[in-house]
């Protein structure tokens, strides 16, 4: 198994690294349009934790985020004890080792050191076993975002 740190990306480096995994799985893995993928919320700021999994040799592996108080308003019906976690990618590379968890249980922590309640998130559809898996139900119908189905789900903390 490999070994793997997770935590939370600090500084325009470990940023660049986070956005490096995205565009490689959502723009050039799913086809997503690279304007659609990086939104006002990946700017440093109080609002948005990016959280990144790097690999023994430095190598990044995956990234996901945490929105929460007025950023995550849209995305969890304005209940400000609830985070949203979004943008979880891995490299294929690194997919089967544990990191995609990792990151999800990541983030979960930033989400209670927070003082949040539970976490919502946006799963694309041939996601939602694994988030099931970690906890979440899904809830309300398929959505497309991107041209991809997805599923809104929660997991109280």
């Amino acid at each position: 198994m490999s070994v793997f740190l997770v935590r939370e990306a600090v500084g325009p480096a470990d940023r660049d690294a986070c956005f490096a995994v995205r565009k490689e799985v959502f723009v050039v893995e799913q086809g997503v349009p690279e304007e659609i993928e990086y939104d006002a919320f990946d700017a440093a700021d109080a609002a948005t934790v990016h959280v990144l999994a790097v690999g023994a040799d430095g190598v990044s592996l995956g990234t996901g985020r945490l929105l929460h108080g007025p950023a995550a308003a849209d995305r969890t019906g304005g209940d400000a004890s609830v985070g949203s976690l979004g943008r979880l990618a891995v490299n294929k590379a690194a997919r089967g080792l544990g990191v995609g968890v990792a990151l999800v249980r990541g983030i979960e922590e930033a989400a209670r050191e927070r003082g949040l309640a539970s976490v919502d998130l946006h799963a694309q559809t041939q996601a939602v076993g694994f988030y099931e898996r970690l906890g979440y139900v899904a809830y309300g119908a398929e959505f497309l975002d991107a041209g991809i189905g997805h599923r809104a789900m929660r997991r109280v903390l």
